[in-house]
């Protein structure tokens, strides 16, 4: 079994989707970390879509560049593993939490 090794993602990935004025609207603490939240799991999602796509488009023989499906499932596998590693870390800071003695 081959072993993955984790790299960084590149921060296009990471970067919020949609014009600036949507994006400064919420105020700093009212609902902007959920919102970025939401948007960043959508554009995980974009890519896991968009991976599949190509994927499938690859296989009908529809895709002469395999190099480029190769790049779009690997950014949509790091945004992935990327995106599990997060949610572990706020479940392990949650955890430690709910452990503290008030």
């Amino acid at each position: 079994m081959i072993e993955r090794v984790a790299r960084p993602v590149a921060p296009e990935v990471l970067a919020p989707r949609g014009p600036a004025s949507e994006r400064a609207s919420a105020p700093e603490g009212r609902g902007g970390f959920a919102e970025m939240l939401e948007s960043q799991l959508e554009a995980v999602n974009r890519l896991q879509a968009r991976a599949e796509e190509e994927a499938q488009s690859l296989a009908r023989g529809e895709v002469e560049n395999l190099h480029q499906v190769m790049i779009t499932a690997e950014k949509a596998q790091l945004a992935l593993e990327l995106t599990v590693a997060i949610r572990n870390k706020v479940l392990e800071a949650y955890q430690e939490i709910s452990r503290m003695q008030l």
